[in-house]
């Protein structure tokens, strides 16, 4: 039977998960609405997916399940080197894609005032976004190094 830290800290793992849920899907309906095809779906939903997660985990490690598993969190550290040229790419598939072939492949169906409000808020979201998960990665990594440290050293996260 779990105790009550390990239940509290499954309750706001799951609220969190939850929330991440409904800021990506709050993400997506303008485009959803808009768009008839949306090739960087999977590129958008992994940027803001990123940026939650690691945020909060950046900044709340000691009230999340990898607390104490230090194991589990050299594992997620020497994952990010590779997460963020991962990333990388997939901001710069989208934008080689902005220049190389313009908005009309995927807005041109648009009326001309709806098509401009679309691609501000696609390139505004998308940049955002991206740029932050290209951000949060490494700075997650070194939050993760920092917490192994403590750990060993003073007994903290």
């Amino acid at each position: 039977m779990m105790d009550k830290r390990q239940s509290l800290t499954l309750l706001l793992e799951i609220t969190w998960w939850i929330a991440t849920a409904l800021i990506v899907l709050a993400t997506q309906y303008p485009i959803h609405k808009a768009m008839h095809v949306w090739p960087f779906e999977g590129w958008n939903i992994l940027f803001v997916v990123v940026v939650v997660t690691l945020g909060r985990y950046i900044f709340l490690t000691k009230h999340t399940y990898l607390a104490q598993r230090q194991v589990l969190k050299v594992a997620l550290l020497l994952l990010m080197f590779p997460l963020t040229f991962v990333l990388i790419n997939g901001l710069n598939e989208f934008l080689s894609f902005i220049e190389e072939q313009t908005w009309e492949p995927l807005t041109g169906h648009l009326p001309a005032a709806d098509k401009k409000a679309i691609e501000d808020y696609i390139w505004s979201e998308m940049l955002f976004f991206g740029a932050g998960s290209i951000i949060t990665a490494p700075v997650f990594a070194g939050r993760m190094m920092l917490s192994i440290w403590r750990t060993h050293n003073r007994g903290t996260v």
